[in-house]
């Protein structure tokens, strides 16, 4: 149904005069008179009756008048829900617990105004592709990964270099450590379920294993962090690795260690992704907070040459 013979039976029905209505919606009498004919062929009812003073609305005009009413209503919300500002930004975090829901979460405290959109998309292909479907305005996530760089319409800017730790059981030969030399954990089984081959996330780990001689295990189903905690805390060979900013809860009785790794200290390279031609004006008010906030690596810390480069 054309919206424009909508609005123009309303005009005509508030006025009852068609010269009023097309003073009102800027047309000509004439292009009132034909809207209202096609309306008319296309309810298959009469909408209104001619008086000596203009016209009047007839029973099935009364009838459908509510409802046009509606249907403009309906149509006014359905463009303000995808106009730029008017509907919430849309963001993609990998985790819940990470620290880009802690970056995302201090934006939000700072800028309370901003209405927010948080989505959990599982890799770097699935967050871009939503990113060029306009499906989201912005993802956090590792960039730059080798021979997959991102499109030529897509933009990246590093907001956090996040230390790793090491995360032990309280039997582990580590767990008094205060710290410990990244070369040091050269022979200690370091576990991660959560490692799916392909993702950036992999790809940053098989650098960090290829450079220091790590044994990285990723066997077994990911159940989760509750799972990895439980197994951990209960096996003294194992230990994990983990952000210095990610949010963890475990039981008092686990015991856990969660121990700096330094000489260097190897972060993980958190990047806010998004759109060149993406219009949101919230999207810029996260660039702007996020670069107030950002922390980048310093001398001492390591990350793959392909992140550096990018």
């Amino acid at each position: 149904m054309d919206l424009d013979t909508v609005r123009t039976f309303i005009a005509a029905a508030d006025t009852g005069q068609f010269q009023e209505a097309a003073a009102q919606l800027a047309v000509t009498q004439q292009a009132v008179s034909k809207r209202i004919a096609a309306l008319e062929r296309s309810l298959g009812v009469r909408l209104f009756t001619r008086t000596a003073r203009g016209v009047e609305v007839t029973i099935d005009g009364q009838a459908f008048l509510p409802h046009a009413r509606e249907l403009l209503r309906v149509a006014e919300r359905a463009v303000a829900s995808v106009h730029a500002g008017r509907r919430p930004l849309r963001v993609d975090v990998i985790a819940s617990r990470g620290a880009a829901a802690g970056l995302l979460r201090g934006f939000h405290r700072a800028h309370p105004e901003v209405d927010l959109d948080v989505v959990m998309l599982f890799d770097i292909e699935t967050a871009v592709a939503a990113i060029r479907s306009s499906a989201i305005d912005a993802s956090f996530r590792a960039v730059a990964e080798p021979g997959r760089p991102l499109p030529a319409d897509v933009e990246s800017v590093r907001v956090l270099d996040e230390p790793l730790q090491l995360l032990t059981g309280p039997a582990h030969a580590l767990a008094s450590a205060r710290s410990v030399p990244l070369a040091q954990l050269a022979g200690h089984r370091i576990w991660m379920p959560g490692i799916v081959p392909g993702t950036e996330w992999a790809a940053y780990y098989d650098d960090l294993v290829a450079e220091f001689g790590l044994s990285i295990e990723a066997t077994g189903p990911n159940f989760g962090s509750d799972a990895l905690l439980d197994t951990i805390a209960d096996t003294p060979a194992l230990a994990t690795f983990m952000g210095k900013q990610t949010r963890l809860v475990w039981p008092a009785g686990h015991g856990l260690r969660r121990i700096p790794v330094t000489d260097p200290t190897p972060v993980y390279p958190h990047s806010l992704v998004w759109h060149r031609d993406n219009p949101h004006p919230a999207l810029a008010t996260l660039r702007a907070y996020l670069a107030t906030t950002a922390a980048h690596d310093a001398a001492g810390t390591w990350v793959p040459d392909w992140v550096t480069r990018g």
